[in-house]
């Protein structure tokens, strides 16, 4: 099952876990992942400063990490 991310998940802890998620951070306009302070932001703060409902981005970030992880356990077992 995939990590589930909530609205005090770390940014930075979701990239190390999921890499892959970064373009849908990209997409609304977090271009700063890099940044050390960026990184050590929860979820809901950074959609907070982009203007973004933080409860659909953690839904969509959520279904997308598990059609990933579906998509990779599937490429396994082929």
């Amino acid at each position: 099952m995939a990590v589930k991310i909530e609205k005090d998940t770390i940014i930075g802890d979701v990239l190390d876990i999921a890499p892959q998620s970064a373009p849908l951070f990209f997409a609304i306009g977090m271009h700063c992942l890099g940044c050390p302070s960026s990184r050590g932001e929860t979820v809901e703060e950074a959609c907070m400063v982009h203007g973004v409902d933080s409860e659909s981005f953690i839904a969509q970030l959520n279904q997308f990490l598990e059609a990933y992880e579906a998509n990779e356990l599937e490429k396994q077992n082929g």
